[in-house]
């Protein structure tokens, strides 16, 4: 078979037709078009190795050691230690607050923040890896489609790895912050006539074309940094698994990467159980959730809208993966308006913790199966927030949510007795 192998360390097979490839094969789909995923032998996870990722943890006196994702990199990537691209990235905290128990109607929930990456999502976890493998491959120039915070992570790395790289946004719809970010590691940024999925597939061809590394999660190596996302809110746990794990869901490479995760771990006996998954998108942007509703038999893309932006997509690539971690972990699917995502943003926020919109959607989905009775109030919850509080600042200033904050704020003359009037008014 062409660029296959017998009996190697690791290797792409297709979730589809299970067909297999060499590791270092440059492609993101199987002839079949079926995605590709990383697949290694069952004996090359044990349960021993929870006592190398913990030391590695307490003692973090490597860069890779401090690194959530290369602390398990047995587990991430076959290569070389010298050869990794890190930050580090990972390492982040999980958060507990009593009002926001309150507010979800839950005793143990908890909040794994990705925003406290180097760039500010998720996306670094992800990025590592296959900034790392695109210089394992000899590749000269990287790229991705992005809403803003893909952009961003690509860019960082690409700028630390000496690459080229270069972002298609969908023109119109990124927000500020995060073109600036990208913009400020130095990235060449083509601006689409079209929405995110018009750019995804305009950069796909242009990489298969133009012989460019792609680096969006249809990349498999994506999926290998973003599973220690679960990894890690396991080992913060004491590997003590939780009864749910919530996420928003947008091109579902997390999803992907998250059943992952919990299948590796569940096989090697890192965990006793399997969480379940709720992927949680927002009503303007919910193919998933729709294809969900109908035992997932039917699938249709969607024209996407949300104030959310780092979830706004209507034809998420890696929706056959998703599909498969969402059953295999017995999960749900659910989506919540802009206006819920948003009341239960408030709520992180105003808990000291913030993060992005898109984030919210894991808290707002959450809270709205706990009324339904669907999550039980003993059940132990972990939401992963994606997105730091700066990331889609904008929608703060701008109507109509704007108008929540705008008693927050008073102009005032520059007098102790104006500032004592305001203070006064306030309360």
């Amino acid at each position: 078979m062409n660029e296959k192998n017998s009996k190697p360390a690791a290797w792409l097979a297709c979730i589809l037709c299970d067909a297999t490839y060499t590791i270092n094969a440059e492609r993101y789909r199987c002839d079949c078009q079926g995605l590709l995923e990383v697949k290694r032998p069952r004996e090359h996870f044990n349960a021993s190795q929870i006592e190398t990722f913990d030391q590695r943890k307490s003692d973090a006196r490597s860069v890779l050691d401090q690194s959530g994702v290369w602390r398990f990199r047995e587990a991430v990537l076959d290569t070389n230690e010298n050869e990794i691209v890190s930050h580090p990235e990972g390492a982040t905290r999980l958060y507990q607050r009593d009002s926001i128990n309150h507010f979800a109607g839950l005793r143990k929930l908890y909040f794994k923040h990705e925003g406290e990456n180097p760039t500010g999502s998720f996306k670094d976890r992800g990025m590592t890896v296959a900034v790392t493998q695109a210089m394992r491959m000899g590749k000269k120039t990287v790229a991705c489609a992005s809403t803003g915070n893909t952009s961003a992570s690509l860019a960082a790395y690409a700028a630390q790895a000496n690459l080229k790289s270069i972002v298609f946004v969908p023109d119109g719809q990124i927000a500020n912050g995060k073109l600036a970010q990208t913009l400020a590691y130095g990235v060449r940024i083509l601006k689409v006539r079209g929405d995110f999925d018009v750019a995804m597939k305009l950069v796909f061809e242009a990489c298969r074309t133009l012989g460019i590394y792609l680096v969006n999660s249809i990349n498999p190596f994506r999926i290998e940094g973003q599973k220690t996302i679960v990894w890690e809110l396991l080992q913060d746990l004491k590997w003590h698994a939780p009864h749910w794990i919530a996420l928003p869901g947008g091109n579902l490479g997390n999803t992907s990467a998250f059943g992952k995760a919990i299948s590796e771990a569940y096989d090697a006996g890192w965990i006793a159980r399997k969480p379940r998954l709720c992927v949680v998108q927002a009503h303007g942007a919910n193919p998933f959730f729709r294809s969900y509703l109908n035992q997932f038999r039917n699938y249709e893309a969607v024209k996407a809208q949300t104030i959310a932006s780092a979830i706004r997509i209507g034809n998420p690539v890696s929706f056959d993966k998703a599909k498969r971690a969402i059953l295999e972990t017995n999960g749900i699917v659910a989506e919540v308006t802009d206006e819920e995502l948003m009341h239960a943003k408030r709520m992180i926020d105003s808990a000291g913790i913030g993060c992005e919109p898109a984030s919210a959607c894991s808290l707002a989905g959450v809270k709205k199966l706990r009324d339904q009775g669907v999550i039980e109030e003993h059940e132990s919850v972990v939401c992963v927030l994606t997105g730091h509080l700066l990331k889609d600042a904008d929608v703060l200033l701008s109507p109509p949510y704007n108008q929540v904050y705008e008693t927050q704020i008073k102009t005032i003359e520059p007098t102790v007795s104006a500032v004592e009037q305001a203070l006064a008014n306030h309360d």
